[in-house]
């Protein structure tokens, strides 16, 4: 029987900050219906942040492009302001994003971002500061001379932002930014669960580079949580077939061994050696708990080779 993975601290990379193996994400804090298939209104949100600064985790993810306005980092903001200020022993990271009126990214666009983060949330600093699916424009607006690339690098040594990352999914453009130098971590989303593994080579690299790791959404959009009966979408889209069927193999492997496939879903991740921190997306302050429950599951040796003989072919994987 293998043991759970703890909740000791680990290094981000070289950039000085330590994380928890499970870092929590705000996504669903932003009241996105359209996206999440239900509403979280503002009370819960707010109980939610502040579950997550009283639990043992002490990575809070968020983004200026979640929800309308801001909903995520405002309702985050609320939380610190009844707290006295962000708790010290908490590491928060936001993301730039986009004009989501015009669509605008420019180095401009990037300084308004996080102007309008740090008056959301009420701090006069952020830690960990990303590039936000940095697929919404080409890699040479990215890292044209004024653009958003630059502005971060301004940003840093300003010393509003103490460290840079990269947040995105495709995985060939965030290794392109990652080669420019200028990001201490890297982030992606849905590219290494039980079901793809596409990230693998991109996790493996920066790793090995000495850059911090944060694999986020290890659930696949659900559906290793809710279950493959339950969830219908799959990495916030539709699915094939042979993900279903993958993931109803895993479904019922676990079954035999009593273990859920949301905890070994979650473990997968956080038994890696290669990531820092598991980001994991809460709606609510149970979440926070059954999220610490999961991760405390005991799981066999003999189960996580059963997962691996179900992932499915590379020809499916998000990549």
């Amino acid at each position: 029987m293998s043991s759970s993975p703890t909740m000791s601290l680990r290094r981000l990379g070289g950039t000085g900050l330590e994380v928890t193996p499970i870092g929590f994400g705000t996504s669903p804090l932003a009241n996105m219906a359209e996206l999440y298939g239900y509403a979280v209104e503002e009370e819960r949100a707010v109980a939610t942040v502040q579950a997550a600064f009283d639990s043992p985790v002490n990575l809070l993810d968020t983004s200026n492009g979640y929800g309308e306005d801001g909903t995520a980092e405002r309702r985050i903001g609320t939380a610190v302001r009844r707290a006295g200020g962000l708790p010290p022993h908490v590491v928060l990271a936001t993301k730039v994003d986009p004009d989501p009126r015009t669509g605008d990214f420019s180095g401009d666009r990037v300084r308004a971002s996080l102007e309008e983060s740090m008056e959301r949330l009420g701090v006069d600093r952020i830690a960990l500061l990303h590039l936000h699916d940095p697929e919404r424009i080409t890699f040479a607006e990215g890292v044209a001379p004024g653009g958003p690339v630059r502005a971060l690098v301004d940003l840093r040594e300003q010393g509003l932002v103490q460290h840079l990352g990269v947040a995105g999914g495709p995985v060939g453009l965030l290794q392109q930014y990652l080669d420019t130098g200028e990001f201490e971590v890297v982030l992606s989303h849905n590219r290494y669960t039980l079901l793809d593994r596409s990230a693998e080579p991109l996790f493996r690299s920066a790793a090995g580079r000495g850059l911090g790791v944060l694999n986020a959404a290890p659930y696949g959009g659900g559906m290793l949580s809710k279950g493959p009966g339950v969830q219908q979408k799959y990495a916030y889209g539709s699915r094939d077939d042979r993900i279903r069927e993958a993931a109803e193999a895993m479904e019922a492997s676990c079954r035999r061994y009593d273990v859920p496939l949301a905890a070994a879903a979650l473990q997968f991740s956080m038994r890696s050696e290669m990531i820092s921190s598991t980001v994991v997306g809460v709606s609510s302050p149970q979440r926070i708990d059954q999220t610490l429950e999961l991760a405390a599951v005991a799981i066999p040796d003999e189960l996580w080779s059963e997962l691996e003989q179900a992932v499915p072919s590379r020809e499916l994987w998000l990549n």
